[in-house]
């Protein structure tokens, strides 16, 4: 798939850091905005070909560089040495910065605005929809780190998306968030971690076509008609 988007620079609203963001705007009519958040990998030739499936269903995306603070352009592959560097860079990206990042990428798009991500991102998105302001919904995905948040409720419409054969998250971290939020839909999907990304051995597509399509609805529900947010 040919690129059809672009490197933008955006400051953080948590203390003016300047960092890199890939956006990617609809070719038909628009349905909202979307702040896609990275897994531990970076924004990767994988992350901006999400942007762009997003992008033909209508969104106007911006995936920040969450960890340009720590290095600048940062990519890892799944060999052993880079995923150890990726999870020491996700660890010092500190939720107040993250959540900083993502305020500047909403205020750069016009609404509706939405939030996905995945694995670190789908904890991050978690974070974005408690702390920021003009987020519409949330989709997350496989967000190992929720855990860690559970005290700050999402401020609008969330979903959660877990694999049962998971070995990075415990299913007694799920039934935690069932027991906190109960009237949040958390799916479970017969799969493992990374189950919605084709570049991982967990890829599931079945699973991973459910997700997106559970996502779009959501997304859909709360705001994002075809044509509006123009």
């Amino acid at each position: 798939m040919s690129r059809a988007g672009e490197t933008i620079r955006l400051e953080s609203r948590a203390d003016g850091f300047a960092f890199d963001a890939y956006h990617v705007k609809p070719g038909d009519a628009r349905r909202g905005g979307l702040v896609l958040i990275q897994e531990i990998f970076g924004v990767t030739d994988h992350i901006r070909e999400v942007a762009d499936d997003f992008a033909e269903d209508g969104y106007e995306v911006i995936a920040p560089a969450f960890f340009d603070r720590q290095q600048r352009g940062f990519e890892a592959s799944y060999d052993p040495d880079d995923m150890a560097r990726a999870a020491a860079l996700s660890q010092a990206a500190l939720w107040d910065q993250v959540t900083g990042d993502a305020q500047a990428a909403i205020d750069a798009l016009q609404g509706p605005v939405f939030a996905a991500g995945f694995c670190w991102g789908g904890a991050a998105s978690w974070a974005v929809a408690a702390r920021c302001e003009g987020v519409a919904a949330a989709s997350c995905f496989y967000g190992r780190r929720i855990s860690e948040l559970l005290d700050e409720p999402p401020r609008c419409p969330t979903i959660l998306h877990f694999g049962k054969i998971d070995a990075s998250i415990p299913l007694e971290r799920v039934e935690e968030i069932r027991d906190r939020y109960p009237d949040m839909p958390v799916h479970m999907y017969d799969a493992g971690h990374g189950f919605a990304s084709d570049r991982r051995k967990d890829y599931q597509p079945d699973a991973a076509h459910l997700a997106r399509l559970r996502t779009l609805q959501l997304f859909a529900r709360s705001g994002g008609g075809r044509g509006e947010g123009a």
